[in-house]
């Protein structure tokens, strides 16, 4: 029987495959292609942003362990600030900042080495303004940079030292048997003022120092007077719309400026405010804000006690009335114009100067104290 069938020879031919095994060598060769590409794409991105956080991070950290300013002013290493400093043996005080200590440097200049706390409220932003202040101001009334260590998480500042301590312990009579007497203290605010009048004038942008009070103002062998500390400083431009910089608002209570407090617009009329009230405390040697008095504000206690008429109250008792009374009236009138609580009624420094030097030299006589401010007690910051 002849059946038609149709027979096909695949025997031989190379680009023909009849077994399950030529399947599946394909099937595995598309498999890679599908699913590893894109699987290694994803990789390499993600290899590329750990490159890029690992250089980042150096940079950073390199950034910190490099000086960021060119200075003629050393920079010091921590082991240098620890044996300079005898490791911290001696602390002088202690700030917002951090707490100073007692330093030498090749055994013979004395500085002052003030660290930065972990726990400042102040930190390395601060650290840096003060700095590169300090480098740029030059004046026989601001305290002088010697140096600075900025190495990992430890900062200083290495200032010139000096040995009286701060106005505010001689006042409050930590230290024991020291009385200043009336000329010294006029002459400890008109350096104070001269030092103000830089920062205000001289200074290229301006300065407002915005702490100005007297643990801020530092006094050298002879009791000259310089001001100290320049975290919170701020530039200002001279005239025009920009003459106020809205800011955080940052000072010490007691000598902070009310209408900045309201405003938050900051300008060299603050820094004259809190003159003002540090006047007031070397007149009369009482507290800045005492809860205990009728008027906790120094500024509305004062003017509350010349209401009443009893002005004997106002100077401070350790004088023994070893004082003129004119210079020390006019003094006062001076501090009550600086704190007065609208900004334009307040003299500029360069005013102020002139009328407290008129005074250092005034006759031993009798004087009306007028007083033409209006405290409102509301417009003062309170404590919480």
């Amino acid at each position: 029987m002849n059946s038609k069938l149709l027979f096909c020879s695949v025997l031989g031919n190379k680009h023909l495959c009849i077994s399950s095994t030529c399947i599946d060598t394909k099937l595995k060769k598309k498999f890679p292609v599908t699913i590893v590409a894109p699987i290694a794409s994803i990789a390499a991105v993600v290899v590329m942003i750990i490159l890029l956080f690992v250089l980042r991070k150096k940079m950073s950290s390199r950034s910190k362990s490099e000086p960021w300013i060119k200075t003629k002013r050393r920079r010091f290493t921590y082991s240098e600030v620890l044996v300079m400093t005898k490791n911290l043996q001696q602390p002088l005080g202690e700030g917002g900042f951090g707490i100073v200590y007692h330093g030498n440097l090749n055994g013979s200049e004395q500085v002052a080495v003030k660290l930065l706390s972990q726990t400042s409220a102040q930190g390395y932003k601060e650290f840096k303004a003060e700095v590169e202040l300090l480098l740029r101001v030059h004046h026989i009334n601001l305290v002088s940079l010697v140096g600075y260590c900025d190495e990992k998480d430890h900062f200083a500042l290495i200032y010139e030292y000096m040995s009286n301590g701060d106005l505010h312990q001689h006042l409050s009579g930590k230290h024991v048997g020291s009385v200043l007497d009336w000329g010294t203290r006029l002459q400890i605010a008109i350096e104070a003022a001269l030092g103000l009048e830089y920062l205000h004038i001289g200074c290229k942008p301006a300065m407002v120092h915005r702490d100005v009070k007297s643990t801020n103002i530092l006094l050298d062998e002879e009791f000259k007077a310089k001001i100290a500390d320049f975290g919170l400083s701020r530039s200002f431009q001279v005239g025009g719309d920009q003459s106020r910089v809205s800011t955080v608002v940052a000072g010490t209570l007691g000598y902070l400026d009310p209408e900045y407090y309201l405003t938050s617009e900051l300008s060299e009329k603050s820094d004259i405010y809190s003159f003002g009230i540090l006047l007031l405390e070397i007149i009369t040697n009482q507290r800045v804000i005492d809860q205990t008095r009728k008027k906790p504000n120094i500024a509305e206690w004062v003017t509350y006690v010349i209401k009443k008429g009893d002005t004997s109250k106002i100077v401070d008792p350790k004088l023994q009335g070893n004082y003129e009374p004119r210079s020390v009236w006019r003094a006062l009138e001076v501090a009550m114009s600086c704190a007065n609580p609208s900004s334009a009624k307040r003299p500029n420094m360069s005013q102020v100067i002139i009328k407290l030097k008129e005074y250092t030299n005034s006759p031993h006589s009798s004087v009306e104290l007028r007083v033409t401010a209006t405290f409102d007690s509301d417009m003062y910051p309170k404590a919480r």
